[in-house]
Protein backbone atom coordinates (compact mmCIF):
# COMPACT_ATOMS: atom_id res chain seq x y z
CA UNK A 1 0.00 0.00 0.00
CA UNK A 2 1.49 3.34 -0.85
CA UNK A 3 0.38 6.59 1.62
CA UNK A 4 0.84 9.98 1.24
CA UNK A 5 0.95 11.79 4.79
CA UNK A 6 0.19 15.39 4.31
CA UNK A 7 1.11 17.63 7.75
CA UNK A 8 1.13 21.08 8.08
CA UNK A 9 4.83 21.86 9.06
CA UNK A 10 7.69 19.75 10.14
CA UNK A 11 9.49 21.93 13.03
CA UNK A 12 9.68 19.86 16.34
CA UNK A 13 6.20 19.21 17.57
CA UNK A 14 4.40 16.35 19.36
CA UNK A 15 2.19 15.17 16.17
CA UNK A 16 5.59 15.69 13.94
CA UNK A 17 7.70 13.40 15.99
CA UNK A 18 4.86 10.94 16.49
CA UNK A 19 4.30 11.20 12.86
CA UNK A 20 8.02 9.91 12.23
CA UNK A 21 7.97 7.40 14.97
CA UNK A 22 4.67 5.67 13.28
CA UNK A 23 6.01 5.24 9.96
CA UNK A 24 9.26 3.49 11.21
CA UNK A 25 6.63 0.84 12.49
CA UNK A 26 3.60 0.93 9.47
CA UNK A 27 4.28 -1.94 7.19
CA UNK A 28 3.56 0.88 3.75
CA UNK A 29 5.12 2.64 1.40
CA UNK A 30 4.83 6.11 2.64
CA UNK A 31 5.98 9.31 1.93
CA UNK A 32 5.48 12.95 3.71
CA UNK A 33 4.28 16.18 2.17
CA UNK A 34 4.29 18.86 4.61
CA UNK A 35 2.56 22.69 3.56
CA UNK A 36 5.41 24.64 5.59
CA UNK A 37 8.30 24.53 7.69
CA UNK A 38 10.46 21.54 6.81
CA UNK A 39 12.09 21.74 9.74
CA UNK A 40 14.12 19.05 12.45
CA UNK A 41 11.81 16.73 11.82
CA UNK A 42 12.30 16.61 8.03
CA UNK A 43 15.66 15.93 8.41
CA UNK A 44 15.22 13.21 10.54
CA UNK A 45 12.76 11.22 8.04
CA UNK A 46 14.86 12.45 5.38
CA UNK A 47 17.79 10.11 6.90
CA UNK A 48 15.41 7.83 7.66
CA UNK A 49 14.96 7.04 4.19
CA UNK A 50 11.65 8.77 3.22
CA UNK A 51 10.67 11.46 0.70
CA UNK A 52 9.68 14.47 2.16
CA UNK A 53 8.54 16.93 -0.13
CA UNK A 54 7.45 21.08 1.17
CA UNK A 55 5.04 22.69 -1.05
CA UNK A 56 5.83 26.21 0.06
CA UNK A 57 2.42 27.29 1.52
CA UNK A 58 2.86 30.97 2.51
CA UNK A 59 -0.22 30.96 4.66
CA UNK A 60 -3.07 30.27 5.65
CA UNK A 61 -4.77 32.14 2.98
CA UNK A 62 -2.85 30.61 0.45
CA UNK A 63 -5.63 28.57 -1.91
CA UNK A 64 -2.66 28.30 -4.52
CA UNK A 65 -1.43 25.06 -2.81
CA UNK A 66 -4.56 23.41 -3.38
CA UNK A 67 -4.03 22.62 -6.89
CA UNK A 68 -0.42 21.94 -6.13
CA UNK A 69 -1.62 19.27 -3.55
CA UNK A 70 -4.43 17.95 -5.90
CA UNK A 71 -1.66 17.28 -8.47
CA UNK A 72 1.05 16.00 -6.58
CA UNK A 73 -1.65 13.29 -5.23
CA UNK A 74 -3.06 12.29 -8.82
CA UNK A 75 0.40 11.46 -10.14
CA UNK A 76 1.74 10.09 -7.02
CA UNK A 77 -0.14 6.72 -7.18
CA UNK A 78 -1.00 6.62 -3.80
CA UNK A 79 -3.90 4.44 -2.46
CA UNK A 80 -4.12 6.78 0.82
CA UNK A 81 -3.86 10.13 1.78
CA UNK A 82 -3.34 10.59 5.59
CA UNK A 83 -3.36 14.02 6.88
CA UNK A 84 -1.93 15.52 10.26
CA UNK A 85 -3.14 18.96 12.08
CA UNK A 86 -5.68 21.27 11.08
CA UNK A 87 -4.25 23.16 8.04
CA UNK A 88 -3.41 20.00 6.48
CA UNK A 89 -6.46 18.40 7.28
CA UNK A 90 -8.67 20.81 5.60
CA UNK A 91 -6.30 21.20 2.23
CA UNK A 92 -5.54 17.45 2.35
CA UNK A 93 -9.04 15.79 2.72
CA UNK A 94 -10.48 18.61 -0.01
CA UNK A 95 -7.27 17.84 -2.54
CA UNK A 96 -7.56 13.47 -1.82
CA UNK A 97 -11.54 14.67 -2.78
CA UNK A 98 -10.70 16.01 -5.89
CA UNK A 99 -7.69 13.40 -6.79
CA UNK A 100 -9.82 10.68 -6.19
CA UNK A 101 -7.93 8.98 -3.55
CA UNK A 102 -10.07 8.25 -0.39
CA UNK A 103 -8.16 9.62 2.63
CA UNK A 104 -8.24 9.56 6.77
CA UNK A 105 -6.84 12.32 9.42
CA UNK A 106 -5.18 12.43 12.69
CA UNK A 107 -6.47 14.69 15.53
CA UNK A 108 -3.95 15.53 17.35
CA UNK A 109 -4.52 19.16 18.68
CA UNK A 110 -8.38 19.55 19.57
CA UNK A 111 -8.38 21.42 22.81
CA UNK A 112 -11.86 22.17 25.17
CA UNK A 113 -10.90 26.06 23.60
CA UNK A 114 -8.07 26.48 21.40
CA UNK A 115 -7.25 24.04 18.32
CA UNK A 116 -3.19 23.88 18.10
CA UNK A 117 -2.87 26.99 20.29
CA UNK A 118 -5.57 29.15 18.46
CA UNK A 119 -8.76 30.22 20.13
CA UNK A 120 -11.52 27.85 18.34
CA UNK A 121 -14.45 30.16 16.30
CA UNK A 122 -17.32 28.92 14.81
CA UNK A 123 -16.00 29.17 11.66
CA UNK A 124 -12.96 26.95 12.79
CA UNK A 125 -15.37 24.58 13.59
CA UNK A 126 -17.45 25.01 10.52
CA UNK A 127 -14.97 24.44 8.46
CA UNK A 128 -12.96 21.21 10.27
CA UNK A 129 -16.65 19.57 10.46
CA UNK A 130 -17.25 20.19 6.55
CA UNK A 131 -14.43 18.56 5.51
CA UNK A 132 -14.27 15.80 7.90
CA UNK A 133 -16.58 14.55 5.82
CA UNK A 134 -14.45 14.51 2.85
CA UNK A 135 -12.54 11.54 4.53
CA UNK A 136 -13.36 8.41 5.31
CA UNK A 137 -12.80 8.79 9.09
CA UNK A 138 -11.00 10.57 11.82
CA UNK A 139 -8.41 8.63 14.17
CA UNK A 140 -8.26 10.38 17.95
CA UNK A 141 -5.36 9.98 19.76
CA UNK A 142 -7.53 10.17 22.95
CA UNK A 143 -10.69 9.47 24.32
CA UNK A 144 -10.62 13.28 25.12
CA UNK A 145 -10.40 13.78 22.08
CA UNK A 146 -12.83 11.01 20.83
CA UNK A 147 -15.08 12.92 23.14
CA UNK A 148 -14.69 16.40 21.77
CA UNK A 149 -15.39 15.72 17.74
CA UNK A 150 -18.70 13.51 19.11
CA UNK A 151 -19.79 16.86 20.94
CA UNK A 152 -18.78 18.85 17.87
CA UNK A 153 -21.37 16.95 15.86
CA UNK A 154 -18.33 14.57 14.03
CA UNK A 155 -20.74 11.08 14.23
CA UNK A 156 -19.46 8.32 16.25
CA UNK A 157 -18.98 5.77 13.24
CA UNK A 158 -16.39 8.38 11.59
CA UNK A 159 -14.32 7.99 15.07
CA UNK A 160 -11.72 5.89 15.48
CA UNK A 161 -9.64 5.92 18.31
CA UNK A 162 -5.76 5.39 18.10
CA UNK A 163 -3.81 6.40 20.79
CA UNK A 164 -0.76 7.89 20.10
CA UNK A 165 2.37 5.78 20.86
CA UNK A 166 6.40 5.59 22.27
CA UNK A 167 9.21 3.04 21.65
CA UNK A 168 9.53 2.50 25.37
CA UNK A 169 13.46 0.83 24.95
CA UNK A 170 14.34 4.27 23.69
CA UNK A 171 13.50 5.65 27.11
CA UNK A 172 14.79 2.90 29.64
CA UNK A 173 16.80 4.16 32.41
CA UNK A 174 20.76 4.43 31.99
CA UNK A 175 23.15 5.13 35.00
CA UNK A 176 25.60 5.74 31.97
CA UNK A 177 23.20 8.11 29.76
CA UNK A 178 22.55 10.07 33.19
CA UNK A 179 25.99 11.09 34.21
CA UNK A 180 27.18 11.49 30.36
CA UNK A 181 23.85 14.20 29.86
CA UNK A 182 24.58 15.54 33.79
CA UNK A 183 28.21 16.16 32.34
CA UNK A 184 27.36 18.04 29.36
CA UNK A 185 25.42 20.20 30.92
CA UNK A 186 27.18 20.46 33.74
CA UNK A 187 24.44 19.40 36.19
CA UNK A 188 26.02 17.80 39.09
CA UNK A 189 25.59 14.37 40.30
CA UNK A 190 24.37 14.87 43.40
CA UNK A 191 21.81 17.51 42.23
CA UNK A 192 18.12 17.34 42.05
CA UNK A 193 16.70 17.38 38.78
CA UNK A 194 13.06 19.16 37.76
CA UNK A 195 12.67 18.32 34.19
CA UNK A 196 9.91 19.59 31.99
CA UNK A 197 9.53 18.88 28.23
CA UNK A 198 7.54 20.08 24.81
CA UNK A 199 7.40 22.92 22.59
CA UNK A 200 8.27 26.15 24.20
CA UNK A 201 4.67 28.07 23.73
CA UNK A 202 2.23 30.09 26.13
CA UNK A 203 0.41 27.09 26.83
CA UNK A 204 2.75 24.39 28.09
CA UNK A 205 3.48 26.80 31.17
CA UNK A 206 7.42 26.77 31.66
CA UNK A 207 7.62 29.79 33.03
CA UNK A 208 5.19 29.11 36.10
CA UNK A 209 7.58 26.05 36.46
CA UNK A 210 11.00 27.87 36.54
CA UNK A 211 9.30 30.32 38.91
CA UNK A 212 7.98 27.29 41.19
CA UNK A 213 11.93 26.17 40.81
CA UNK A 214 13.79 29.46 41.14
CA UNK A 215 12.15 29.27 44.81
CA UNK A 216 13.65 25.73 45.72
CA UNK A 217 17.33 26.02 46.65
CA UNK A 218 19.87 23.44 45.51
CA UNK A 219 17.05 22.54 42.58
CA UNK A 220 17.94 22.47 39.28
CA UNK A 221 15.69 22.85 35.99
CA UNK A 222 16.19 21.38 32.90
CA UNK A 223 14.00 22.02 29.81
CA UNK A 224 13.38 20.25 27.01
CA UNK A 225 12.36 21.17 23.42
CA UNK A 226 12.21 24.77 21.70
CA UNK A 227 9.55 26.97 20.38
CA UNK A 228 8.59 31.08 20.18
CA UNK A 229 9.10 31.27 23.94
CA UNK A 230 12.52 30.29 24.19
CA UNK A 231 13.81 33.74 23.80
CA UNK A 232 11.48 35.25 26.92
CA UNK A 233 12.35 31.85 29.40
CA UNK A 234 16.02 32.79 28.77
CA UNK A 235 14.91 36.13 29.77
CA UNK A 236 12.98 35.26 32.66
CA UNK A 237 16.38 32.84 33.59
CA UNK A 238 17.96 36.67 34.11
CA UNK A 239 15.20 38.03 35.64
CA UNK A 240 15.33 35.36 38.19
CA UNK A 241 18.68 35.42 39.07
CA UNK A 242 19.24 31.57 38.23
CA UNK A 243 21.02 31.04 35.44
CA UNK A 244 22.97 28.92 37.24
CA UNK A 245 20.52 26.48 38.22
CA UNK A 246 18.58 25.97 34.71
CA UNK A 247 19.62 24.59 31.50
CA UNK A 248 17.14 24.51 28.04
CA UNK A 249 18.65 21.34 25.61
CA UNK A 250 16.78 21.29 22.22
CA UNK A 251 16.47 17.65 21.24
CA UNK A 252 15.28 15.77 17.50
CA UNK A 253 12.29 14.99 19.71
CA UNK A 254 13.66 10.83 19.43
CA UNK A 255 15.52 8.51 19.93
CA UNK A 256 18.59 8.21 22.61
CA UNK A 257 18.97 11.98 22.93
CA UNK A 258 15.47 12.25 24.73
CA UNK A 259 16.28 9.14 26.37
CA UNK A 260 19.85 10.40 28.02
CA UNK A 261 17.69 14.20 28.76
CA UNK A 262 15.09 12.03 30.83
CA UNK A 263 17.39 10.10 32.20
CA UNK A 264 19.65 13.27 33.93
CA UNK A 265 15.81 14.06 35.91
CA UNK A 266 14.96 13.19 39.08
CA UNK A 267 10.94 14.34 38.47
CA UNK A 268 8.61 15.36 35.57
CA UNK A 269 6.11 18.05 35.43
CA UNK A 270 3.43 19.00 33.14
CA UNK A 271 1.40 22.07 33.71
CA UNK A 272 -0.19 22.27 30.33
CA UNK A 273 -4.22 22.62 31.33
CA UNK A 274 -5.28 21.50 27.61
CA UNK A 275 -3.40 18.66 26.67
CA UNK A 276 -4.93 15.96 23.96
CA UNK A 277 -2.38 13.09 24.71
CA UNK A 278 0.25 14.09 26.93
CA UNK A 279 3.00 11.73 25.25
CA UNK A 280 6.13 13.97 27.07
CA UNK A 281 4.55 12.39 30.31
CA UNK A 282 4.45 8.82 29.04
CA UNK A 283 7.67 8.96 27.70
CA UNK A 284 8.91 10.10 31.41
CA UNK A 285 7.01 7.32 33.01
CA UNK A 286 8.90 5.07 30.71
CA UNK A 287 12.14 6.96 31.60
CA UNK A 288 11.41 5.24 35.32
CA UNK A 289 10.42 9.13 37.06
CA UNK A 290 7.72 9.94 39.44
CA UNK A 291 5.34 12.53 37.69
CA UNK A 292 3.18 15.45 37.83
CA UNK A 293 0.76 16.68 36.42
CA UNK A 294 -2.10 19.50 35.46
CA UNK A 295 -3.70 17.47 32.26
CA UNK A 296 -2.87 14.03 30.42
CA UNK A 297 -5.81 12.30 28.61
CA UNK A 298 -3.25 9.52 28.14
CA UNK A 299 -3.83 8.46 32.33
CA UNK A 300 -6.48 10.35 32.76
CA UNK A 301 -8.46 7.51 30.71
CA UNK A 302 -7.04 4.76 32.36
CA UNK A 303 -7.39 3.11 36.40
CA UNK A 304 -4.92 4.94 38.61
CA UNK A 305 -2.99 1.67 39.16
CA UNK A 306 -1.36 1.83 35.68
CA UNK A 307 0.17 4.67 36.56
CA UNK A 308 0.98 4.69 40.17
CA UNK A 309 4.25 6.84 39.99
CA UNK A 310 1.78 9.90 38.43
CA UNK A 311 -0.08 12.11 40.09
CA UNK A 312 -2.65 14.84 39.14
CA UNK A 313 -2.16 17.90 40.44
CA UNK A 314 -3.91 21.85 40.16
CA UNK A 315 -2.12 24.53 39.46
CA UNK A 316 -2.00 26.33 42.81
CA UNK A 317 -0.56 23.13 44.17
CA UNK A 318 2.52 23.33 42.75
CA UNK A 319 4.88 25.04 45.30
CA UNK A 320 4.02 22.58 47.94
CA UNK A 321 4.17 19.82 45.33
CA UNK A 322 7.94 20.83 44.27
CA UNK A 323 9.08 20.89 47.73
CA UNK A 324 7.27 17.89 49.37
CA UNK A 325 9.30 15.84 46.27
CA UNK A 326 12.32 17.62 46.86
CA UNK A 327 12.34 16.60 50.77
CA UNK A 328 11.77 12.97 49.50
CA UNK A 329 14.48 12.75 47.30
CA UNK A 330 14.90 11.62 43.68
CA UNK A 331 13.69 7.58 43.33
CA UNK A 332 13.57 6.13 40.05
CA UNK A 333 10.01 4.12 39.62
CA UNK A 334 9.61 0.95 38.19
CA UNK A 335 7.56 1.21 34.61
CA UNK A 336 4.26 1.13 34.82
CA UNK A 337 1.97 -0.38 33.17
CA UNK A 338 0.45 2.40 31.00
CA UNK A 339 4.01 2.62 28.77
CA UNK A 340 3.32 -0.86 27.41
CA UNK A 341 -0.73 -0.15 26.76
CA UNK A 342 0.85 2.78 24.47
CA UNK A 343 3.72 1.36 22.50
CA UNK A 344 3.86 2.40 19.29
CA UNK A 345 3.82 -1.21 17.65
CA UNK A 346 -0.36 -0.96 18.88
CA UNK A 347 -0.58 2.01 17.47
CA UNK A 348 0.81 1.17 14.12
CA UNK A 349 -1.61 -1.78 14.09
CA UNK A 350 -4.45 -0.13 14.32
CA UNK A 351 -3.35 2.62 11.57
CA UNK A 352 -2.99 0.39 9.42
CA UNK A 353 -6.33 -1.35 10.03
CA UNK A 354 -7.63 1.83 9.24
CA UNK A 355 -5.69 2.31 6.06
CA UNK A 356 -7.04 -1.37 4.48
CA UNK A 357 -10.97 -0.47 5.92
CA UNK A 358 -10.46 2.84 3.46
CA UNK A 359 -9.00 1.40 0.88
CA UNK A 360 -11.95 -0.67 1.13
CA UNK A 361 -14.51 1.50 0.99
CA UNK A 362 -15.88 3.16 -2.43
CA UNK A 363 -12.95 4.02 -4.77
CA UNK A 364 -13.60 7.46 -6.31
CA UNK A 365 -12.27 8.81 -9.56
CA UNK A 366 -10.53 12.11 -9.88
CA UNK A 367 -12.34 14.98 -10.22
CA UNK A 368 -11.23 16.47 -14.01
CA UNK A 369 -9.90 20.16 -14.12
CA UNK A 370 -11.84 22.89 -15.60
CA UNK A 371 -9.96 24.41 -18.55
CA UNK A 372 -10.14 28.58 -17.68
CA UNK A 373 -11.91 28.42 -14.34
CA UNK A 374 -9.87 29.81 -11.02
CA UNK A 375 -8.60 27.79 -8.32
CA UNK A 376 -11.21 28.80 -5.83
CA UNK A 377 -14.02 27.89 -8.74
CA UNK A 378 -12.65 24.61 -9.40
CA UNK A 379 -12.55 23.32 -5.32
CA UNK A 380 -15.98 25.03 -4.84
CA UNK A 381 -17.45 23.55 -8.14
CA UNK A 382 -15.34 20.23 -8.11
CA UNK A 383 -15.63 19.14 -4.76
CA UNK A 384 -19.67 20.19 -4.94
CA UNK A 385 -20.23 16.96 -7.48
CA UNK A 386 -17.74 15.17 -5.25
CA UNK A 387 -19.79 12.05 -4.47
CA UNK A 388 -19.77 10.94 0.00
CA UNK A 389 -17.36 8.86 0.69
CA UNK A 390 -17.99 5.78 3.47
CA UNK A 391 -17.67 6.29 6.70
CA UNK A 392 -15.25 4.32 8.79
CA UNK A 393 -16.32 1.15 11.22
CA UNK A 394 -17.00 2.15 14.50
CA UNK A 395 -14.44 0.88 17.05
CA UNK A 396 -15.33 -2.56 19.00
CA UNK A 397 -14.43 -0.62 21.96
CA UNK A 398 -16.91 2.45 21.65
CA UNK A 399 -19.79 2.71 23.95
CA UNK A 400 -22.75 1.42 22.91
CA UNK A 401 -24.57 4.37 22.97
CA UNK A 402 -22.55 7.47 22.40
CA UNK A 403 -23.74 11.20 23.79
CA UNK A 404 -25.87 13.13 21.37
CA UNK A 405 -23.81 15.46 19.58
CA UNK A 406 -24.12 19.15 20.49
CA UNK A 407 -26.01 21.52 18.27
CA UNK A 408 -23.15 23.46 15.77
CA UNK A 409 -23.98 27.05 15.43
CA UNK A 410 -24.12 27.53 11.37
CA UNK A 411 -21.19 29.90 10.77
CA UNK A 412 -21.29 32.65 7.95
CA UNK A 413 -21.08 31.41 4.33
CA UNK A 414 -21.15 27.80 5.56
CA UNK A 415 -22.35 25.62 2.37
CA UNK A 416 -25.52 23.67 2.57
CA UNK A 417 -25.38 20.12 2.77
CA UNK A 418 -26.24 17.98 -0.13
CA UNK A 419 -28.82 15.19 -0.19
CA UNK A 420 -25.38 12.34 0.38
CA UNK A 421 -24.91 14.56 3.84
CA UNK A 422 -21.67 15.60 2.86
CA UNK A 423 -21.08 19.79 2.23
CA UNK A 424 -18.16 21.36 0.83
CA UNK A 425 -15.81 24.39 2.15
CA UNK A 426 -16.69 27.39 -0.47
CA UNK A 427 -13.55 28.89 -1.43
CA UNK A 428 -14.16 32.21 0.41
CA UNK A 429 -14.20 29.80 3.94
CA UNK A 430 -10.95 28.26 2.45
CA UNK A 431 -9.18 31.46 2.10
CA UNK A 432 -10.86 33.25 4.97
CA UNK A 433 -9.64 30.29 7.63
CA UNK A 434 -6.93 31.80 10.39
Amino acid sequence: MKVLHVITGLGIGGAEVQLRLLLRQLPADCEVVTLTNPGAVAEALRADGVSVTHLEMRGNRDLAVLPRLTRFIRSGGYDLVHTHLYRAGVYGRVAARLAGVPSVATEHSLGATQLEGRPLTLGTRALYRTTERLGAGTLAVSGTVERRLRRWGVPAARVRLVPNGIDPAAFRFSARARAVVRTDLRIPADAYVVGGMGRQVPGKKFDDLMRAVAALPDTYLLLVGDGPERVPLLQLVQQLGVAGRVRMAASTGTGTDLGGLLAAMDLFVSLCPEETFGLSVVEALAAGLPVRYVSCPALEDLPAEEAPAARRIAPYELDPTLIADRAAGAARQPVPPAVERYHIARTAEQVMALYEEAVRGKRRGPVPAVPGQSTAEGVTAAARTAPASAPAAAPASAPAQAPAPAPVPAAAHAPAPRADGTAVPHADQLSAEK
